[in-house]
């Protein structure tokens, strides 16, 4: 089980809590993260990432094992400590202002 954590607003839209955990078949990459999250939330279809392109919306960011993974490829795997369940996939919503 991968644990991925949401910003308040995309925990709202999909009713949850606090972070999720969903199964993810090897090998476990960014982009299979994202598509068993939409999975099993639908609601979340579109949110982080845009419909057709699949590409992360602009004022999302993704982290993993506290490093910036926002502009790696989708099929990036993920280290081990985020597929044996021990570190969280973030999606953290940018902060902007002035």
């Amino acid at each position: 089980m991968i644990r991925v954590v949401l910003p308040f607003h995309l925990r709202n839209l999909a009713r949850v809590e606090s972070e999720v955990q969903v199964d993810v078949p090897a090998p476990v990459t960014i982009a299979a993260v994202l598509d068993a999250l939409e999975a099993r939330f639908p609601v979340l279809r579109g949110t982080i990432r845009d419909h057709v392109t699949l590409k992360r919306r602009p004022f999302i960011r993704f982290f993993v094992c506290k490093e910036d993974y926002s502009n790696e490829p989708p099929a990036t795997p993920l280290p081990q400590a985020v597929v044996s369940g021990a570190e969280p996939f973030m999606v953290v919503g940018a902060i902007a202002g002035g």
